[in-house]
């Protein structure tokens, strides 16, 4: 979908979106248009429940003696309402209203509105935002497809004072868009098509938007003394892989600042391993490779908005399968960072990845910070739904600043403790430390101690995203399927606390 700005006019044909408050109060577009049906849009909305309200729309068919199509009101609510997500939302809800009813071009008209903190040109910037993420599709592997499922809409014209501003203020958010889209697409994809190879070839795209990347193979891995992550993926055919992006953006006197750190769990199929998972619903297990697919769009969109800032990425990539070679219970391995680890279960696979992929990160790269981002534990939906992602963090500053990312965006994440009780519930007799409690819980507060264990004293914190990664149904911005979340609020964490 094509998304253009253009300068105050009135439509003279095709379909046209216009906004009213709430109490049916009419915009300057929407009076004009009321006008042109001699009363019509007020009397189409006495007739109807239609009141303006936030969420609330009402599609009219335009009268004979004009050349319109078709009229969309949308509600804005109370203009102290409409702040960045209510209209992102706003064009999400418009993107899904229209986009299948047969219309190739959209008109959507914004207004001044009195009272409101955001000018028509911010407004428009934000409505565009939202229309392009809830625009995404994954259907490269349909053949066939009803007519009326395929969106027909190829053109979304916003029309607002300032359009050029608002074209500006847009495109950073569609490099934004852009990153979201590629995450979405790798956690999309199945595991015969997306694996360790394939996934950090992926990954090595970003080179075209002046992305360093840098693929470790098993050999390197052997001599880095990555135990840990190798065990994972020895049952595999797949070769594992760690790879490495550096995003150099910072200008000025900060150009040789330390980075900021962004590492991710890429388990491209989770099996379980010898410790098989059942049969019910282990194709989704496609996605357990979340966290690594956030970490590369989340690069892309920084590289691609040009941020001012230095940023690594790291992801492990393995694939966990039962095999005569396979990993198994009971099995000591040595980690990167010397400390050894009885796999009690080989279906904890991602944090034994996490352990070396955080080692080799805050050795290597010494970061202002490192978060890492891992659709960890079932646990966690327990706790959380599939409301908000798990926070844990040894950093108060950190976790602060990013809740305040997340509820900017609409990525809520919720904090959870951590402590020395936890953590001595992962003591070992036989080893350093075993991969898993042994008890029913605090299991996702566990897997974050077995991980802090790996960053010693540098600020981190972990994201538990195994209940936002995947959603079963479609919600303003968010089609069903994929949700890059994660992408969004670390681009605001960035953006917020480390460009200026």
């Amino acid at each position: 979908m094509k998304i253009t700005f253009a300068n105050p006019e009135m439509p003279k044909k095709g379909v046209v979106v216009v906004g009213v408050l709430d109490g049916r109060k009419l915009g300057g577009s929407a009076k004009a248009l009321n006008e042109v049906m001699s009363g019509g849009l007020v009397r189409a909305m006495k007739a109807s429940r239609f009141k303006g309200s936030n969420g609330q729309s009402l599609a009219l068919l335009a009268p004979g003696g004009t050349r319109l199509d078709r009229i969309l009101l949308v509600g804005l609510g109370k203009p102290a309402s409409l702040d960045a997500s209510a209209l992102q939302h706003l064009g999400g809800e418009l993107y899904g209203a229209l986009s299948t009813k047969g219309h190739a071009t959209v008109q959507v008209l914004i207004d001044p509105i009195e009272n409101c903190k955001m000018q028509p040109d911010e407004m428009a910037a934000e409505i565009a935002f939202g229309a392009r993420l809830r625009s995404y599709r994954f259907d490269k592997y349909r053949t066939r497809e009803k007519v009326e499922a395929k969106p027909s809409l190829k053109n979304l014209k916003i029309i607002c004072k300032g359009s050029a501003r608002a074209r500006s203020a847009f495109s950073p958010k569609n490099k934004v868009a852009d990153g979201v889209f590629l995450t979405r697409d790798l956690v999309s994809e199945p595991a015969n098509v997306l694996y360790p190879e394939t996934l950090a070839k992926q990954a090595q795209s970003l080179t075209k938007l002046g992305v360093k990347v840098e693929v470790l193979g098993e050999a390197q891995m052997h001599k880095l003394g990555m135990g840990a992550l190798l065990g994972v993926g020895q049952g595999s055919v797949r070769e594992s892989k760690m790879v490495i992006m550096q995003w150099n953006g910072k200008k000025g006197k900060g150009k040789s600042e330390s980075p900021v750190a962004f590492v991710g769990k890429g388990v491209t199929f989770d099996t379980g391993g010898i410790s098989i998972k059942p049969s019910g619903g282990m194709e989704d297990m496609k996605w357990d490779m979340g966290g690594s697919g956030v970490v590369i769009g989340l690069m892309r969109a920084l590289a691609g908005r040009k941020a001012n800032a230095n940023v690594v990425g790291v992801v492990g990539l393995v694939e966990n399968m039962p095999s005569g070679s396979a990993q198994r219970p009971g099995d000591i391995v040595t980690s990167m960072s010397g400390q050894t680890i009885e796999v009690l279960n080989t279906d904890a696979e991602g944090r034994l990845v996490l352990a070396d992929a955080l080692w080799y990160t805050k050795g290597r790269f010494k970061p202002k910070f490192m978060v890492d981002l891992a659709t960890l534990t079932g646990a966690i939906i327990i706790s959380l739904g599939n409301e908000k992602a798990g926070l844990f963090s040894n950093d108060d500053k950190l976790s602060e600043q990013l809740r305040e990312a997340g509820e900017a965006v609409g990525e809520s994440v919720w904090r959870m403790p951590m402590g020395d009780s936890y953590d001595k519930m992962i003591d070992c007799d036989a080893a350093d430390m075993k991969n898993i409690s042994g008890g029913r819980g605090a299991g996702s507060i566990t897997a974050a101690q077995f991980l802090k264990r790996f960053v010693d004293k540098t600020p981190w914190a972990h994201l538990d995203i195994a209940g936002v990664t995947w959603s079963n149904k479609t919600t303003s911005i968010v089609p069903k399927g994929g949700t890059a979340f994660g992408v969004r609020l670390l681009d605001r964490l960035v953006a917020d606390n480390y460009e200026k």
